[in-house]
C-alpha cells in the first residue's frame, strides 16, 4: 500500500509542476508587457496543451518574449531558495519545481533556436525575428538546463525511489496535492 502515496507524490508533484512552470512563464511575459509599455489582451492557461500571452501593441516584443523564460525559471528558483528555510523536509518538492521549470524553459528556448519558429506566438520567433542571437537562446537553455538537473539531482529518495522502497513522506503528498489543486484552481479562475 506504500505505492499509493507515492504515486500520489509522484503523479501530483509533475502535474503541479507543469501547470506551475506555465502560470509563472505567462507571468513572466504579463509582467515585461506591463513594464514595456504593452497591453495584455489576454493569457490562455489551459489545463490541457500548451499556454499563451496574447499582447497588442506590443512595442518591445524581444522583451516580452524574454521575460517567460527569464521569470519562469528565476521564480521558482526563489520559491525554492525561501522553502529551504521554511519547509526543510519539503524543500525537495520546491526543488523538482525549479528544476523542471528551468529545464522545461531552457529546452523550449533551445529548442526553438534549433528547430525554427513554429508560429508567430512563438517565443523563439519572437526572439530571433527582432535580432536575438541564436546562440544566446542555446546559452539560456544550457543555463538553465545545467541548473535544473543540479537541483533533480539527489531527490529520487524523497519521492520513494531506490532505496527508500516506496515510503514517502506523507505532509509532502499533502502539500503536492495541495499545490496541484491550488494551481488548477487558478486556471480555472484565470
Amino acid at each position: 500500500m506504500r505505492r499509493v502515496p507515492q504515486g500520489t507524490l509522484i503523479l501530483s508533484t509533475l502535474c503541479g509542476s507543469w501547470l506551475g512552470m506555465m502560470a509563472l512563464h505567462e507571468f513572466g511575459h504579463v509582467l515585461h508587457a506591463w513594464l514595456s509599455g504593452g497591453a495584455v489582451t489576454g493569457v490562455d492557461l489551459p489545463l490541457v496543451g500548451f499556454s499563451q500571452t496574447h499582447v497588442s501593441p506590443n512595442p518591445h516584443p524581444q522583451f516580452v518574449a524574454w521575460g517567460g523564460a527569464v521569470w519562469g525559471s528565476l521564480l521558482p528558483l526563489v520559491l525554492w531558495l525561501a522553502t529551504r528555510h521554511w519547509a526543510r523536509r519539503q524543500a525537495f518538492l520546491a526543488a523538482f519545481f525549479a528544476g523542471f521549470c528551468c529545464l522545461a524553459n531552457g529546452a523550449y528556448l533551445a529548442a526553438g533556436s534549433f528547430l525554427g519558429a513554429t508560429s508567430d506566438a512563438d517565443d523563439a520567433h519572437e526572439l530571433l525575428g527582432p535580432g536575438a542571437a541564436r546562440w544566446q537562446l542555446i546559452a539560456f537553455g544550457v543555463i538553465a538546463g545545467a541548473v535544473g538537473i543540479r537541483l533533480w539531482h539527489g531527490l529520487g529518495s524523497s519521492f520513494g525511489l531506490g532505496a527508500a522502497q516506496g515510503v514517502v513522506d506523507r505532509k509532502a503528498v499533502a502539500a503536492a496535492v495541495g499545490a496541484f489543486i491550488s494551481w488548477i484552481i487558478l486556471y480555472l479562475i484565470v
